[in-house]
C-alpha cells in the first residue's frame, strides 16, 4: 500500500502521528479528540480501511450468532476499563496480538480466560475506530488465520448503537 499510495502515504503518516503512538497505542490526547474527531482523523481512517476485509455492524452482530466467530478487540486495556467492550469479545492489545496468538492453548486460556482460536477460525477484530484493528489482520495473517476481518466502525460505532459491557 505504501508504495502505491507514493506520497500520500507521508501525509497519512504525519496525520496518524498526532493520533497514533509506538506499538499503535492511542495516545491519551485522543480521548480529549474522541466526542468530535477531526475531519483530519476520518481522513486517515478512510484511507485504512481494507477492502473486502471489513465488516459493519449489521455484518458483525450476524457473524456474532455463528460458532467459531472469535472477536478480538485491540485496544488497550486502560480503553476497556474506562469505556467497555463488546459483549463476548476477547482483549488482546495489538501491542501482545502477535505473542497471544502464538501461545500454547493452555496459555492463551490461562492468560484470556478464552480458547484459543484455531485457523479456521474465522476472526472479526475490532478497536477504537478501525485503524488498529486493519494492522491486526497484517498480524494474523502472517501467523496463517486466512479468515479474518475487521470491524470498520470499531468500539466508537459500536457504542453508537448498543450500550458496551463494563469491565470491573
Amino acid at each position: 500500500m505504501a508504495v502505491w499510495l507514493g506520497r500520500l502515504c507521508v501525509s497519512v503518516r504525519a496525520v496518524c502521528s498526532q493520533y497514533v503512538g509506538y506499538g499503535g497505542a492511542i495516545r491519551a490526547g485522543i480521548r480529549a479528540h474522541h466526542p468530535a474527531l477531526s475531519p483530519r482523523w476520518h481522513m486517515v481512517r478512510h484511507l485504512s480501511v481494507t477492502p473486502g476485509l471489513t465488516v459493519k455492524y449489521e455484518e458483525l452482530k450476524d457473524l456474532m450468532k455463528n460458532d467459531g466467530v472469535v472477536l478480538i478487540d485491540v485496544r488497550e486495556p486502560w480503553e476497556i476499563k474506562e469505556y467497555g467492550l463488546i459483549k463476548g469479545s476477547i482483549n488482546i492489545p495489538l501491542g501482545d496480538l502477535q505473542a497471544g496468538l502464538q501461545l500454547t492453548p493452555e496459555e492463551f486460556e490461562a492468560k484470556y480466560h478464552k480458547k484459543l482460536p484455531e485457523k479456521s477460525n474465522t476472526l472479526v477484530f475490532s478497536c477504537l475506530a478501525g485503524i488498529r484493528s486493519g494492522r491486526a489482520l497484517e498480524v494474523a495473517t502472517s501467523l496463517g488465520y486466512n479468515r479474518v476481518h475487521h470491524y470498520s466502525g470499531g468500539f466508537d460505532d459500536w457504542t453508537k448503537r448498543e450500550a458496551p459491557e463494563k469491565t470491573q
